[in-house]
């Protein structure tokens, strides 16, 4: 019987060790997220910033999506 309640104890202090780290992952999580979401914004605002500098900047090819070309089915039958 005794052996029941000790593990019985090591299981509620490991539950309670997951607990904490699952609670440190995720105020982990909240902050590189706010993080994230600083820097996109600073991005924008410098994009904007250099777009105002230099407008040619603004026509970049890496901005143009690729051009698809038609295949007919009858083509790839054959």
């Amino acid at each position: 019987m005794t052996l029941h309640w000790v593990l019985t104890g090591v299981a509620l202090i490991m539950a309670g060790m997951a607990w904490l780290a699952a609670r440190r992952q995720t105020k982990r999580l909240e902050r590189l997220t706010e993080s994230y979401w600083e820097l996109r914004y600073e991005h924008g605002q410098l994009r904007a910033r250099v777009n105002r500098l230099d407008p040619e900047q603004q026509a970049t090819p890496a901005a143009e999506p690729p051009a698809t070309n038609f295949i007919p089915l009858s083509s790839l039958k054959r």
